[in-house]
This record gives C-alpha cells, sequence and structure tokens, in this order.
C-alpha cells in the first residue's frame, strides 16, 4: 500500500500550516483523502491554508508558547491518527546580540511546543499513529551565527528518541532538512541562484532540495510502521561535507 493510500479517512494534524512546507504538505494528505486539522499562531494564514483544501478540514489556532493553547488544541482535535509539525521560529544572529525574547521562542517553537504536543495529545492518538517534528541540518553542520538553530534542531533530534520510548508505541520522527527552496531563500534577491547553484555542487546528491522532497520524507515516516525514534536527514548530504 502506498503512503498516499493509507491516509485515506486518517485524521492528520499539521501545526505550522500557514508556512509553505506546512502548507503544500496539507494539500497533498487532503488529495489522498485525509481530513486534516491545520494548526498554527496565524488565522488568516489557515484559513487561506483551508480554502485551498478539497477535502474535509478544520482550523484550529494554537501558540506553542502557551501550553493552555496546546491543550485546547488537544480537546478540539479529539483522536486523531497522525501530527506533523514543521514549526520554527529563527532565532539567527552572533552572539551578542541575541535577545531572549527570541532564543525563548525558537525552543519554544522546537524544543518545549513538540513536548507539549506530545504530553496533551499522545494519548488520543490512534492505533499505529505518529508525531513527526521538524529538526534541520544546523545541527550537524553549526555555523557562527547559527547557534540558537544548531542547539534547537539538535535537541529535537534527542527528544525524539526520548519521546519515543516513553510514549510507544505511538511514533515519534524527525525530519531534518537541509537546504530547500521553499522561498526561504529569496531574500538573497540577486544572489539567490548563486548561493543554490554553490550548495549544489557542494552536496553529495548534486542538488538543493525541494518541497516535495521534505513531503515525501514525512509520508514515509507516517506510512512506516517499524520506524521511530529515528532522524530522517533530507539534506543530499549536505551534512558530510
Amino acid at each position: 500500500m502506498s503512503a498516499s493510500a493509507s491516509l485515506a479517512d486518517r485524521r492528520i494534524v499539521v501545526v505550522g500550516a500557514g508556512s509553505h512546507t506546512g502548507r503544500l504538505l496539507a494539500r497533498d494528505v487532503s488529495a489522498a483523502g485525509a481530513h486534516v486539522i491545520l494548526a498554527g499562531p496565524d488565522p488568516r494564514k489557515l484559513e487561506w491554508t483551508a480554502g485551498e483544501l478539497g477535502g474535509p478540514v478544520d482550523v484550529v489556532p494554537v501558540d506553542l508558547t502557551d501550553e493552555d493553547s496546546i491543550a485546547a488544541l488537544a480537546a478540539k482535535v479529539g483522536r486523531f491518527d497522525h501530527l506533523v509539525s514543521t514549526a520554527a521560529r529563527p532565532a539567527n544572529g552572533p552572539l551578542a546580540e541575541l535577545e531572549l525574547a527570541a532564543v525563548q521562542d525558537a525552543f519554544a517553537a522546537k524544543v518545549i511546543g513538540p513536548l507539549l504536543l506530545a504530553k496533551h495529545l499522545a494519548p488520543q492518538v490512534e492505533p499505529d499513529g505518529s508525531f513527526t517534528f521538524f529538526s534541520g541540518v544546523a545541527a550537524w553542520r553549526p555555523a557562527p551565527a547559527r547557534t540558537v538553530m544548531a542547539t534547537t534542531n539538535g535537541a529535537l533530534a534527542f527528544l525524539v528518541q526520548a519521546l519515543a520510548v516513553e510514549i510507544a508505541p505511538v511514533r515519534v520522527n524527525a525530519i531534518s532538512p537541509g537546504i530547500v527552496d521553499t522561498g526561504s531563500w529569496d531574500g538573497l534577491g540577486a544572489d539567490k541562484d548563486a548561493f543554490l547553484r554553490g550548495v549544489a555542487q557542494r552536496n553529495p546528491a548534486r542538488r538543493v532540495g525541494t518541497p516535495d522532497d521534505l513531503i515525501r520524507a514525512v509520508l514515509f515516516a507516517i506510512a512506516n510502521p517499524y520506524v521511530t525514534g529515528t532522524v530522517l536527514h533530507v539534506d543530499g548530504g549536505g551534512r558530510l561535507v
């Protein structure tokens, strides 16, 4: 059975459904017949995503910095099959210029939020269900001005292992993207193409990633009942060079 076929009539929670990758994931699982619950901090973006879906959909705003908001999400979602969180709040910049509030928000999105999502929603997961979170290559390739990103992504990688043991048999995995052309690099302007070419030349896969690469990895993590406590590196081998 294909990953998409296994989603028919399943309830899938997408946290971060207002983001580019979250929106595309919601679209794909909806097209596969899933009932999609769109969650995230911006109701307007969630409604925009909902308008693109053809199947059953619910919109539930959530703030990952607020445990009461996460508890409210759990109450509204009820029983479900899979939760995927693409949430991220980068706090990049030189160490001397980092602000505590931005660092706390970064940890809330990548570490504390996922922990609380598991706390409140794990009891509601159907058999063979799962949580899938998003880490990132910075954990394996730290760089100046990316200290918080590296630390939060690394912490999440260890969190999924711990959760996979504690809330078993619910499965818990992470996707770790490398450089992916999701639109997040558009701010480079005229330098974007040269940057992406350079990444492609260095990567063992000799290309940069696409959102579809990430979505296929998520669908694999959801569909394979023997994968848990695992980080799927979708980085073209970028962490190795």
